[in-house]
């Protein structure tokens, strides 16, 4: 059985590092059963910035909504949050989102790269709770504040290959 290309347009952060992105955001997602939390990042590139989440409904309206967002943000790349288990594994959250993407990449001409995500969701749990963020309030916003992590991570790495290559 051979295995699948992966799309044209998933790329490693090394080679995200060489794309022109001059007047374009980075956005950002944390895949979650219910929901897709959503971050952008400045003109810049320095700060993540947590957005809307996207109530999931199904492959199509998700895609479109997603997609329709990052448009309105002028993002010029996608980060998605890889949920590696902590001991490197892939388990089946790994797989659907993987399919999400395999799904999405075709619907879009936007750089995708995988971004490790371990930890994201609770630090950002963390973060609302040190800003006494109420139970109810932490479950709609943890999906977005986690895309942030995994955005910050990202643009932090982003930054470290800059600087190394000067």
């Amino acid at each position: 059985m051979s295995k699948k290309q992966p799309p044209a347009n998933l790329i490693a952060i090394e080679q995200l590092a060489q794309v022109h992105l001059s007047g374009r955001t980075i956005g950002a997602i944390d895949l979650g059963d219910k929901t897709i939390g959503v971050a952008v990042s400045d003109l810049g590139h320095s700060l993540a910035n947590p957005r809307s989440v996207i109530r999931r409904r199904k492959f199509s309206q998700d895609a479109a909504a997603l997609l329709a967002q990052l448009e309105g943000d002028r993002a010029g790349a996608l980060i998605v949050g890889l949920p590696v288990n902590m001991d490197g594994s892939e388990g089946p959250r790994v797989q659907s989102t993987r399919a999400f993407v395999r799904h999405l990449a075709p619907m879009t001409a936007l750089p995708i790269v995988y971004w490790d995500e371990r930890l994201s969701t609770v630090a950002a749990e963390r973060v609302l709770i040190e800003m006494d963020v109420s139970r109810g309030k932490r479950r709609d916003r943890i999906d977005s504040a986690a895309a942030a992590f995994i955005l910050q991570g990202a643009l932090d790495r982003l930054a470290a290959m800059r600087a190394a290559a000067r």
